[in-house]
This record gives C-alpha cells, structure tokens and sequence, in this order.
C-alpha cells in the first residue's frame, strides 16, 4: 500500500511560496496540508497524485460493487457474460 507523505503549513506560505510548495507536491510525491488558524482547511497535491488517487478511489467503489453482488447473489456464469459481451460488440459492429 502507498503511503504518501504529509507535511503542514500555513495559508501563508500557500500565497508567499507557491512554487516552493508546488515543487515540494510534484518532486517529493506529498501532500501539503494547508491550515488556516491553525487548522486543516485544504490539501495540495501533484496533479499526477490526484490522478493516481482518484483512480485508486474509482477501483475500489467498482470492488465494492462487485462483492455487493456477489452477496446478493447478482451474479452469472462466466462464459454467458462473456457471450453476452460479444453479442454486444458484434451489435456495435453493425
């Protein structure tokens, strides 16, 4: 599992140093924790890293979904799924 690695600083430095928290985000794969009074208020983080998140995120809510259905015994053969799939791309075909 990835860990990524955390580091906090105030609002200020969001708008006194940009860049420097930006390269910090990108180079050292880590989230920046933006506080305001003294408490978390947003997270930076490397576009990439959202990317990768986000599509961790995505994995997971379709596993869910899957484990639901097989718990509600919404489930069916493989060979009929896969038949089911060609039928279906053989239509798209035409």
């Amino acid at each position: 599992m990835l860990t990524l690695q955390e580091s906090i600083r105030p609002s200020a430095d969001l708008r006194n140093h940009y860049n420097e928290i930006s390269k910090q985000c990108r180079e050292n794969r880590e989230a920046v924790i933006i506080t305001v009074n003294g408490r978390g208020d947003t997270v930076s983080l490397a576009y990439e890293e959202y990317k990768r998140m986000k599509a961790r995120i995505e994995l997971f809510e379709v596993l869910a979904e899957g484990e639901d259905d097989v718990k509600k015994g919404r489930v069916a053969p493989v060979t009929e799924t896969f038949d089911d799939l060609r039928t279906m791309l053989q239509e798209g075909e035409s």
